[in-house]
């Protein structure tokens, strides 16, 4: 026969009615907060992995905000680029106004006048900042202004050649920014002529273009086009001058016609140009500028400085003018090649966010879809398990309050 003290009676009663209220308030917290698992020890294998899935959503969002950071910075520099090329092409429109031949003096002043406000204007737009204040192609340097004046009036250049990236997924980076150097300043001009050993100070060379962009590749087979050399040689009378030319490295190049004769063009290494003195000498040298550089703020200014100060009326003058115009129009469109090519690489660029970014989107959606699985409550259930419980808790109450009254004492 088992004896049961009125002491264990009341201790197993206690401890469970303990237990049946603290299963009630877990799924009543369980109702309140929609979560089946709200600490470890209400389910531990799921709990894990519950803490795994929220790491990885942070680590997507994460990725998230950094994508919709470069799409904006990325966004933002399109925008400002294709303003610039807006700019520039109507500074090409006022060029091909300016090379009209019956405009008159105050006529090319006014030009210039305008010239000088879209040049501030495109000035603007390279110095333009993102949403934090910085500028957005002064490179590594983004509180330093893109461009500046001299002293001169003169716009250059003042922030540095670097690049930033962003990662906008593990080992996915892509670049954010480009430096206002490469963009404006490092642009292909025009080939120019330039007298570099004089013997006859009236000689000069004028009409410099490209004829012929498939024989000057010939001519540098293995390396960049660069500077051609042009000598004026002295064959012996009453033999006339020939031409002689030659590349940087001091390699022979073929002139077409060899004959010297001044005022008539002559093509080497597909260039054109023509030499003009009315008493040739032997022992001129000219250069033919083949790879030279200049910034788009550079030719505009050259451009506004010519049509104010070039007197057509001199001698030379117009042909001075002439060779400004088509320069200036040559340099204006290689630099709105340039900025083309800038943005079709922004384009793929772009592109590569937007992709990743419709990844990260479906990374996070297939996650929460898991993490839903594991964590969320099933109310139908929940309801039920807690009328359920509510009932077995009363029913226990009631039984110990009958129980707890019974005593020896009673029977006396």
């Amino acid at each position: 026969m088992i004896r049961i003290s009125s002491q264990q009676i009341f201790s197993s009663g206690i401890s469970r009615l303990q237990e049946l209220n603290a299963n009630l308030n877990n799924t009543q917290q369980q109702i309140s907060t929609g979560k089946r698992v709200n600490k470890p020890s209400d389910d531990p294998v799921a709990a894990a992995r519950i803490l795994k899935l929220d790491q990885e959503l942070s680590r997507v969002e994460t990725y998230q905000r950094n994508a919709d950071l470069a799409n904006n910075r990325l966004s933002q520099e399109e925008s400002a680029l294709e303003s610039s090329i807006d700019v520039i092409q109507r500074i090409r429109e006022l060029t091909v106004q300016a090379g009209n031949g019956s405009l008159s003096a105050n006529d090319r002043l006014s030009i210039s006048y305008e010239l000088e406000e879209r040049l501030g204007q495109l000035a603007d737009i390279a110095n333009t900042r993102d949403a934090s204040g910085e500028y957005i192609f002064s490179g590594f340097q983004g509180s330093v202004k893109a461009f500046e004046q001299d002293s001169t009036g003169s716009w250059f250049y003042q922030g540095d050649e670097g690049q930033r990236v962003l990662e906008i997924d593990d080992g996915v980076t892509v670049p954010i920014s480009d430096n206002g150097k490469d963009i404006f300043e490092k642009i292909p001009v025009a080939i120019t002529g330039e007298h570099t050993a004089v013997f006859t100070p009236a000689a000069a060379i004028s009409g410099v273009s490209l004829v012929n962009e498939a024989d000057l590749n010939a001519a540098y087979p293995n390396a960049f086009p660069n500077d051609i050399t042009v000598e004026v040689i002295d064959t012996g009378a009453p033999n006339p001058p020939e031409l002689r030319a030659f590349d940087n490295q001091g390699n022979a190049l073929a002139v077409d016609p060899v004959l010297y004769e001044s005022g008539e063009p002559f093509t080497v290494a597909g260039v054109e140009a023509t030499i003009t003195d009315a008493v040739p000498g032997a022992g001129d040298v000219f250069t033919l500028k083949i790879n030279e550089k200049q910034s788009v703020f550079g030719t505009i200014e050259n451009l506004i400085s010519g049509l104010q100060d070039i007197d057509k009326s001199a001698p030379g003058g117009q042909t001075e003018y002439d060779d400004l115009i088509a320069n200036s129009l040559i340099n204006l469109d290689s630099a709105q090649e340039s900025i083309l090519l800038k943005q079709t690489e922004l384009g793929g660029r772009m592109n590569a966010v937007e992709s990743t970014q419709s990844f990260l989107e479906d990374s996070a959606l297939y996650t929460n879809e898991i993490r839903s699985q594991l964590q969320d409550l099933d109310y139908a259930e929940a309801i039920s398990n807690l009328s359920f419980q509510s009932f077995v808790l009363q029913a226990a109450q009631q039984s110990f309050a009958q129980v707890s009254q019974l005593s020896l004492f009673d029977r006396l």
